[in-house]
């Protein structure tokens, strides 16, 4: 007799096997289960800390803080290489705000505090989590 797996098991299997990638949406299990499973899967995994919400539908892996014990982000960059990995995913054409081409360049030795991009295309979308949130400038 087959062993039923649960559809939040599955998510988190399927998350786990992801190397490359840091952020999901969504749309990523939609072959798993119907649109209101899998939301309760994915903020059941949010609630347990292995995931962070970024906005709609977006969702970044998380680790335990050792200090705090509280989830954080598990990408090396942190938000900013899970904003950018988000825009990425959603389809958005964007590039490093002019600050943070000004500081890879060497024309400045000030590093951008906040994490800004430029989007070439339109977008009304916030992406974020409670403390930051991804600061877009237009083109």
């Amino acid at each position: 007799m087959a062993r039923k797996v649960s559809l939040e098991r599955q998510v988190e299997v399927k998350i786990s096997r992801c190397w490359k990638r840091n952020v999901f949406a969504r749309k990523d299990f939609v072959t798993l289960g119907d649109y209101d499973q899998v939301g309760r899967a994915l903020l059941n995994l949010t609630r347990e800390g292995k995931l962070i919400r970024l906005g709609y539908g977006l969702y970044a892996k998380a680790r335990v803080n050792r200090i705090t014990g509280l989830p954080m982000i598990a990408a090396a960059g942190g938000f900013d290489q899970v904003a950018k990995e988000a825009l990425t995913l959603l389809g958005v054409k964007w590039q490093p705000s002019i600050a943070e081409q000004n500081y890879n360049a060497g024309f400045t030795t000030q590093v951008p505090a906040n994490t800004q991009v430029l989007i070439k295309d339109r977008f009304n979308r916030t992406i974020g989590t409670n403390q930051i949130k991804l600061q877009v400038q237009r083109n």
